[in-house]
């Protein structure tokens, strides 16, 4: 047995919260987002800007509240791009702006010897933080490094640590507008890193307080497709208190305890989602307004033998019930980053295509 996977009698004792009843199917179905959702999006924005980047992977949206003085307003959808105009990964330095109305514009633009990643968030106090995993001449991964890009568009911070940046993949927020935690999957070392941070009234200085690796212990590797496969996607559960992990390489999702004060490493987690007939290498996670959990396919591990079930969107519950699933596209590998966002009994979920290079974005009647 793996030692990530043994869990203690302390754990067991404490992962009781975790467990509350479970709806029957029917309230799940009713209740379910992905079930809601039009075969067609409302919305299908190109995620290419001027320069060519393609290969788009994280999705956010810009949260009310945020600064005003910049380009960006609440309700904006931020993208950030992989890979350049010759579609070598780990080489695209763009994140584009998509408005309510569908207009796409370039938010941002880097150096070259980049590779923005899913690790994207949008700080209220008009601060945009995206990682960035570049590669070598060879196709080789480097170590990457966490970028923050103030509410104009201008990098202020490239925040590096060997040890707890390393190959910054996906991230979540817990925005305290002052202060915020920032959660960091990192790919190329199976660990989670816990960022605190202060920001000034003005939304001008940005200062790093503590970095705390608060996780390990998940599969991580490289790949000749997939270019690496590891930890994935985050979601932080305010209600109880738990970071949610996908572990792309584990096909698996875990839970963290204590991920807002812990101090220590707390291992892996415990495991609350394993399903071999839906998960093939989950990618980002996302925690929908109805408590359910959504992430993406990317078909680096346990593919569909027969093609069917490429590029699926999975939701299920905090308990690991299967819930529903969507397609992205029947192609394999076009599914990564996603977004969802309530907005006044509606709820806007966005979600990328990187094999036709678009943001799909629908916007369905939601009471939960």
């Amino acid at each position: 047995m793996n030692l990530h996977r043994t869990i203690s009698l302390f754990t067991l004792c404490t992962a009781f919260y975790l467990l509350p009843a479970i709806a029957d199917d029917k309230h799940e179905q009713h209740n379910s987002i992905l079930a809601q959702l039009p075969v067609s999006p409302e919305q299908m924005i190109s995620t290419v800007p001027s320069i060519g980047d393609v290969n788009p992977y994280g999705v956010a949206f810009v949260p009310e509240g945020f600064r005003e003085g910049g380009p960006l307003k609440s309700g904006d959808i931020l993208v950030s791009n992989f890979n350049a105009s010759s579609n070598l990964q780990g080489t695209g330095r763009t994140i584009v702006r998509i408005t309510p109305q569908g207009q796409q514009t370039l938010f941002f633009q880097g150096p070259m010897g980049l590779g923005l990643t899913t690790a994207l968030g949008v700080l209220r106090r008009g601060f945009v933080v995206v990682g960035n995993l570049p590669t070598d001449a060879m196709g080789n991964p480097l170590q990457g490094s966490l970028l923050v890009i103030d509410r104009h568009g201008n990098m202020v911070m490239n925040l590096t640590d060997s040890a707890l940046l390393n190959g910054p993949w996906d991230l979540t927020l817990i925005d305290e507008e002052s202060r915020a935690k920032i959660f960091v999957s990192n790919v190329l070392s199976g660990t989670v890193t816990r960022i605190n941070v202060s920001m000034d009234g003005a939304g001008d200085k940005f200062t790093v307080v503590s970095k705390t690796q608060i996780a390990s212990g998940y599969g991580h590797r490289t790949d000749s497709a997939a270019l690496v496969v590891g930890p994935t996607g985050l979601a932080y559960d305010r209600e109880r208190d738990v970071l949610y992990v996908a572990s792309t390489d584990d096909n698996e999702i875990f839970a963290v305890p204590d991920p807002k004060d812990t101090k220590k490493d707390n291992g892996a987690g415990m495991v609350i989602y394993k399903d071999d007939a839906h998960l093939r290498g989950p990618l980002a996670l996302a925690l929908a307004p109805n408590g359910n959990l959504i992430t993406a396919n990317g078909d680096a591990v346990n593919p569909d033998p027969t093609g069917k079930a490429n590029s699926e969107l999975i939701e299920f519950t905090r308990e690991g019930d299967f819930v529903a699933l969507f397609q992205v596209d029947p192609a394999a590998g076009a599914a990564f980053g996603l977004a969802v966002n309530g907005e006044g009994g509606h709820l806007r979920f966005a979600a990328v295509d990187d094999g036709t290079n678009v943001l799909d974005i629908w916007k369905i009647r939601f009471d939960d």
